[in-house]
């Protein structure tokens, strides 16, 4: 039961640390130039947060992906209900940038910060509306998201900042339970106590010792929060050149803790922290409060992998303050056993044995589940499947899934789970294999693309702004035997302004897209029938140009997302003519 115990605080807490890394899924690829998989959904390419709320203002962060920006003057933000009054938004002065069709316009590329005056009381929900685009050449339609705001002034991120301390204060407690902590408990309580053991006395060198254990992680946490802040990693955290050694960390972490090798600082430090640890005395507050500083510098390999890997995740989430107070809870989780035993109730704790082992690879396992999070961002979905599938069948085999020989009812239950896990990996498999890549669905339906023949005729583009329009469309051009060409458009999409005038209008275009017929979508008012068009074809907005061949299916690989040039989708649309 204790081991259950350890293993679900382990299970809750390191999930505290991976929200703030793997909350989104990039492009399954590295960049093939003008195909959907090159960008990524709004909300992961413009990801909003609410930092702070108070009686008197509500602070939102955006963090812009590498290669996105949001637009200065397409900001709104609105109270339901409407009678609820804020001020006008405090929005730093943005990055200039001309373009020949809009003028000059102000843009913002990673973190922007946003403060909104509030003068009422009362709880509301606050509408945030913004757009931006990315460098590549995609304008996303204006974006909506909601947020909550308490009455007092407390909000959801405040919820969630209370919950993600407590979840770093509980996986301080669980990496108490490893084999190279639980069993020196006694030893160190002999030392900073000096028998000292139970009331008031033995709780304050007890404090006295963990409070500066704390700080200095504390000190850690602020100073890697820092660190990311001015690197600007939780914006960049979408390129491979951060994520992949991010993930490299975690795995050789994750080898820590299955005992392949230790992580230690030069023996050079840490013999002299050794002999600052010696020539301290315990049983005095000083004497304690020393211990405790060298301690937290001579972290046990158990500890120390997972630490520089909340270390990680710290510099990634650039929060300084945030990232100080989640290690001094982690450090005040890993003395909590200590002031347990000076108190007098060291009773209270789990005896050791080998269950320990299995805490210290259970953290393993978590750490290698993080590197592959992380992967996920920059490798197609297939691989990211395979990778999963072959740690939960590590796991599984690890756990005895095929060992058939007789077991206790325990050690039956961890192999019933062990060849659940099995299972599931050779699902991964499969599915990878097939083209799939949703962990939560394996095996699904593989998507097949038609191919057909040859195109001719048709003339002017048709402009048309609604679903029913554009179905009447390609339905009376596969009736007809006629190809079709799809321009997705709207009049705030630079991208789109530069297509119609530099690419639809060149001579050797016009020339190649005779017999085609020409239907323009306009998608300027963006509104929610309009938007289930964007679900339907897969797309995150405009511009867009899709090819339809006589039978009225789209030729998917010769799709453009983005901005091109004339030259380039002269060539696309020779190569869709001989699909058509």
């Amino acid at each position: 039961m204790r081991r259950l115990l350890c293993l679900l605080l382990l299970v809750l807490a390191l999930p505290a640390t991976a929200a703030g890394l793997l909350d989104s899924r990039p492009s399954s690829t590295l960049g093939s130039i003008n195909n959907s998989a090159d960008f990524l959904p709004v909300r992961e390419a413009f990801q909003l947060s609410l930092v702070e709320s108070t009686p008197q203002s509500i602070k939102l962060r955006f963090v812009a992906t590498e290669g996105y920006y949001l637009y200065r003057h397409r900001f709104q933000f609105r109270a339901d209900p409407a009678d609820v009054t804020l001020g006008p938004a405090q929005l730093p002065k943005g990055e200039q940038k001309h373009d020949e069709y809009f003028g000059d316009v102000e843009v913002y590329h990673g973190v922007l910060d946003v403060e909104l005056p509030r003068t009422d009381p009362r709880a509301f929900t606050l509408a945030v509306t913004y757009q931006g685009c990315a460098d590549k050449g995609l304008c996303y339609p204006p974006e909506t998201e909601r947020l909550s705001i308490n009455g007092d002034g407390a909000s959801t991120g405040h919820d969630r900042g209370w919950r993600e301390l407590a979840l770093f204060f509980l996986a301080g407690l669980g990496l108490t339970f490893t084999p190279c902590v639980l069993p020196m408990l006694p030893i160190l309580s002999g030392v900073v106590l000096r028998g000292q053991v139970g009331g008031l006395r033995g709780f304050n060198l007890s404090l006295a010792y963990v409070l500066p254990m704390a700080a200095c992680f504390a000190l850690l946490g602020a100073l890697m929060g820092m660190f990311g802040a001015q690197l600007n990693l939780q914006a960049r955290l979408q390129s491979a050149w951060v994520l992949v050694p991010f993930a490299m960390f975690f795995a050789v972490f994750a080898l820590a803790m299955f005992g392949v090798f230790e992580l230690k600082l030069p023996h050079a430090i840490s013999s002299r922290l050794d002999r600052i640890a010696g020539r301290t005395e315990g049983g005095s507050l000083w004497g304690a409060a020393v211990l405790g500083v060298v301690s937290s510098l001579l972290v046990s390999p158990c500890v120390s992998a997972p630490l520089a890997g909340a270390l990680l995740y710290i510099s990634a989430s650039g929060d300084a303050l945030g990232g100080g107070l989640k290690l001094f809870m982690l450090g005040l989780g890993m003395g909590a056993p200590l002031l347990l035993v000076a108190t007098g109730g060291a009773a209270w704790l789990p005896k050791s044995g080998p269950w320990l082992i299995y805490v210290k690879n259970a953290i393993g396992v978590l750490l290698l589940g993080l590197a592959i999070g992380l992967l996920s961002r920059v490798l197609p979905g297939q691989i990211t499947l395979l990778l999963i599938g072959l740690l939960a069948g590590g796991v599984g085999l690890f756990m005895g899934a095929l060992e058939f020989v007789y077991k206790p009812p325990r050690k039956r239950l961890g192999q019933l789970l062990g060849m659940f896990l099995l299972f599931y990996a050779l699902a991964c498999w499969y599915g990878g294999f097939s083209g799939q890549s949703d962990p939560f669905n394996p095996i699904g339906q593989s998507r097949t693309v038609a191919t057909a023949e040859q195109a001719p005729n048709t003339s002017a583009w048709q402009t048309v702004s609604t679903p029913a329009d554009l179905d009447r469309a390609l339905a009376e051009a596969r009736s007809s035997g006629t190809p079709l060409l799809l321009d997705w458009y709207a009049d705030w999409c630079i991208s789109c302004k530069v297509i119609e005038h530099e690419v639809l209008n060149d001579a050797t275009v016009v020339e190649r897209l005779k017999g085609y017929r020409l239907i323009r979508f306009d998608i300027t008012a963006s509104n929610a029938e309009q938007r289930t068009l964007l679900d339907r074809y897969k797309l995150f907005g405009p511009p867009a140009l899709m090819f339809f061949g006589k039978d009225g299916i789209e030729r998917a690989d010769v799709r453009v997302i983005g901005e091109i040039n004339a030259t380039d989708f002269a060539e696309r649309v020779a190569k869709a003519n001989d699909r058509i």
